[in-house]
């Protein structure tokens, strides 16, 4: 446990993470390599929550701009988040790793319902937790439920793993010299409308203090060696510039 810089944190994992080079669904391949990722860094001494979304499977907010009542999609997005929490936690339990599921909404038959000491307690025991269905309310992200389930568990740090390896002042993809920020304040992400994660999501973890460090997973190591301290990607805390 000396030798990370964090004892317990959250990672914030994609639907589209899990996709691979499939056009839809879960590549096996690529979820066991993201589970042995955490199974690595747990056996470093990481106590380690994760959140699932489901951008893979079904996205509430692309329906309801086709005309669905946004509700509904929103509560279909959140099954789709289940799909995907259950894939996790049987692929973290095939490399030995005890996995608990826990849901914002209730489906008792095949997860637990999230509570928050219990969660905890699953956490000292040793035990990785998949928090699925966001809020359990509609018109939030799974960043945004990311975000709470991390300050609900007094994590020391939230991880976000994207495509990319951090924040840029423009997309990078499109732009050849776009510029790689390596640390930002939660004002500056906001103020500059850099939509790395949702403005509910920075504003929770800016009034909870919560740093945030967004980075690309597909490189291997890369989660153990942010747990070991190294300057991985964005790091994102504090209110200005001087803190």
């Amino acid at each position: 446990m000396s030798q990370l810089a964090y004892r317990r944190v959250l990672l914030k994992l994609s639907g589209e993470a899990l996709m691979g080079d499939e056009d839809y669904g879960i590549d096996p391949k690529v979820i066991e390599r993201l589970a042995r990722e955490v199974i690595e860094a747990q056996h470093a001494g990481a106590e380690i929550a994760l959140v699932v979304g489901g951008g893979n499977i079904f996205r509430g907010a692309g329906l309801a701009a086709g005309g669905m009542d946004r509700v509904t999609g929103d509560h279909m997005g959140m099954l789709a988040t289940v799909i995907n929490a259950l894939a996790m936690q049987d692929a973290l339990e095939k490399l030995g790793g005890k996995a608990r599921v826990m849901s914002a909404i209730k489906i008792n038959d095949v997860c637990e319902d999230y509570i928050r000491r219990r969660a905890i307690r699953h956490l000292e025991k040793g035990r990785l937790v998949v928090f699925a269905a966001g809020t359990g309310n509609p018109f939030f992200t799974t960043d945004s439920g990311a975000a709470l389930r991390a300050i609900e568990i007094g994590a020391d740090l939230l991880l976000k793993a994207t495509k990319v390896d951090g924040v840029y002042d423009r997309d990078p993809k499109k732009h050849g010299d776009a510029s790689r920020f390596d640390r930002l304040t939660y004002d500056q992400v906001i103020a500059r409308d850099l939509q790395v994660m949702d403005t509910a999501a920075f504003a929770l973890c800016r009034d909870a203090d919560l740093p945030l460090r967004i980075f690309d997973m597909a490189q291997p190591g890369t989660l153990l060696r942010i747990l070991r301290g190294e300057d991985v990607g964005t790091l994102v805390k504090g209110r200005d510039a001087g803190r």
